[in-house]
């Protein structure tokens, strides 16, 4: 995670940018401060352009809301402030100004323009994990250029938002014991690893729920009882996680992570095209293994990177040949099932409580060995 810088001037351009929402924010507000004059505050006008990013450069519509937003940063960078300590525009996602030439052009060239008594900051928040800003960087290269403050802010791994929660809580004036700290970075998803779940909130929703428990507990010590029994669990689910647990036939685990992603409004036939992908390589990597294939000649064959071969190989040790094979006949009902069709061609009824409950019976059958 980055750091602001605790210098007492600010210069007048700033860029924020990466995957923490709530420490991009934080950094916003200590760069407003720091640039006001002892006793006075300046002036904040804001421009979000969330949306613009996705949408099509060339929409009319779309050109007009880029140019009056340009506009209005203009009028309030140019104004010089003759009372107060000055404007601050903060400008939130410029992925949308970046995406197109003229209204590129226009904002480096304000980046380069900004005059005494008023300052610009852009707050960017990355996709998680994503490479590098919005515009392939060009923005945040020409604050640096232009001596401004750039700092990324990135979500702590797996395991380590604990530490940051200790130090947050004395912040906000309480003492949390280690114990309540790991259960509570578990109860929001800080030891969740896979890539493919959105981290961008996770320290916003930690420090909500921190809060929470302060005002509980004011100058006092968080206990585990504490976290338990205010903080409910918000767990992301994960597709690689829930694949996973299925390979491996952790029943429990998949259950509940095909509740979360069920919850979380993953489209039942997207969940079973990716149980066909994983039940395929495992009936694949299970025949290499009954015939003897060694793993280096399995690799090559199959065309994988040794970690991935690896992995399939352990989890497809647990399964039979034929288990395999029925499971992914059985997912073609699921399939059908998802689409309001029976297995005869009739019409079904669709509903997200029966999803849930066709797949948890899936995997009751094929993935659970006690049974």
């Amino acid at each position: 995670m980055g750091k602001v810088s605790e210098t007492s001037e600010a210069p007048a351009l700033a860029y924020f940018w990466g995957e923490d929402a709530f420490m991009i924010e934080r950094a916003a507000r200590s760069y407003a401060e720091r640039l006001a004059p002892a006793g006075q505050t300046m002036e904040v006008w804001r421009v979000n352009l969330d949306d613009d990013a996705g949408e099509e450069a060339a929409s009319a519509g779309l050109a007009r809301r880029r140019a009056r937003a340009l506009d209005g940063i203009e009028q309030h960078l140019g104004m010089a402030p003759l009372f107060g300590a000055g404007t601050l525009v903060v400008l939130r996602q410029p992925g949308g100004l970046l995406a197109e030439k003229s209204a590129r052009e226009r904002l480096l060239g304000l980046v380069a323009s900004v005059p005494p008594g008023n300052a610009l900051c852009v707050t960017d928040l990355t996709a998680s994990g994503a490479k590098g800003p919005s515009g392939r960087g060009l923005l945040r290269d020409a604050v640096a250029t232009a001596g401004g403050v750039v700092q990324e802010f990135r979500v702590p791994a797996a395991g380590q938002l604990e530490p940051w929660l200790v130090k947050r809580a004395r912040e906000l004036g309480s003492e949390l014991r280690p114990a309540a700290a790991r259960l509570l970075a578990e109860r929001v998803g800080g030891h969740v690893r896979e890539t493919d779940v959105d981290r961008r909130r996770r320290t916003e929703l930690a420090n909500s729920e921190l809060e929470k428990l302060a005002l509980y507990k004011p100058e006092g010590t968080i206990e585990p009882e504490d976290v338990d029994a205010l903080v409910t669990e918000t767990v992301p689910g994960s597709t690689w996680a829930f694949l996973d647990a299925v390979g491996s036939r952790s029943a429990a685990s998949a259950t509940t992570l095909a509740e979360r992603l069920l919850a979380e409004g993953t489209p039942l036939p997207v969940l079973v095209s990716q149980l066909h992908r994983r039940l395929r390589d495992l009936i694949v990597v299970r025949e290499h293994i009954d015939v003897g294939t060694p793993n280096p000649q399995m690799v090559k064959e199959l065309k994988m990177q040794p970690f991935r071969a690896k992995k399939l190989a352990e989890q497809a040790r647990s399964w039979t040949a034929p288990g395999l094979e029925l499971a992914l006949v059985e997912l073609l009902a699921l399939d059908l099932r998802s689409k309001g069709i029976a297995v005869d061609g009739s019409t079904l009824q669709v509903s997200e409580r029966i999803d849930a409950l066709t797949v948890q019976t899936w995997l009751a059958r094929h993935v659970d060995t006690a049974r």
